[in-house]
């Protein structure tokens, strides 16, 4: 059996690990990092080249199944494989980790886009700590605020004016984030509903310094995709096929 992971998450990674070894393994990246993990198996670097292309290249390579862990937020490759995998007649699950649920002493504020995310920033504060990814910066670039961009790799422009950038990657810890929002002065937390365990501890620092968090709401994905919240999940579904 030939699988195509539509990775770059940590969970199209566990998974790679999980079905190296029992059936052929292609994880494909869509090349935004500079460095990125690596999972088992065979890897490809790059788009397709939309529907179409993913389409022709699960024809061209016998796939047998395909399993989409991209990030929450990757809509378009999401529509994209979900179209390309009824046209190439190929089985598809999505596996997406679950969201996160907001606990007694949070101070979230959901929104539907980054947009958004910006408008509510009014009266909330002037010190953001911005973790939205470096992709989205240009939603923010007209804001008065001073902002504290985390990310991977290093954003470009548009930007806000007043930025300070933060190259690091997860996962990060309580101790450490409490100590970032200390040592920056953070009056507001913006991020995405990635649901990553390993980049929730923010949120926790957040709640403990009743720092308000402007959340964005993850898109809608593909109607009629069975979904797996776990890589082990992911990997029962594809045996049983």
């Amino acid at each position: 059996m030939h699988v195509l992971i539509l990775g770059g998450t940590a969970e199209a990674r566990a998974l790679a690990g999980l079905l190296h070894g029992r059936v052929r393994v292609t994880s494909s990246l869509a090349g935004r990092v500079a460095n990125p993990r690596l999972p088992a198996g065979e890897v490809r670097i790059g788009g397709f080249g939309g529907a179409d292309g993913l389409a022709a290249w699960l024809r061209e390579h016998g796939a047998d199944a395909v399993i989409d862990a991209t990030h929450p937020f990757a809509a378009r490759i999401s529509f994209n494989a979900a179209r390309a995998a009824a046209d190439a007649h190929v089985p598809l699950l999505a596996l997406r980790r679950p969201g996160w649920v907001p606990g007694a002493g949070d101070d979230w504020r959901p929104v539907d886009s980054l947009e958004e995310a910006a408008a509510a920033l009014d009266g909330l504060g002037d010190r953001v700590f911005l973790t939205t990814g470096r992709m989205g910066l240009a939603a923010f670039a007209d804001r008065p605020e001073w902002f504290l961009v985390r990310s991977v790799d290093a954003p470009e422009a548009p930007m806000p004016a007043r930025t300070e950038v933060l190259l690091d990657r997860g996962p990060f810890t309580v101790e450490g984030e409490r100590e970032l929002l200390a040592r920056h002065g953070i009056d507001v937390l913006v991020t995405k509903d990635s649901g990553a365990a390993a980049t929730a501890p923010k949120l926790t620092a957040a709640r403990e310094a009743g720092v308000p968090v402007v959340i964005v709401r993850r898109p809608p994905a593909p109607p009629g995709v069975p979904v797996a919240a776990t890589p082990e999940e992911a990997a029962t579904w594809l045996v049983s096929r």
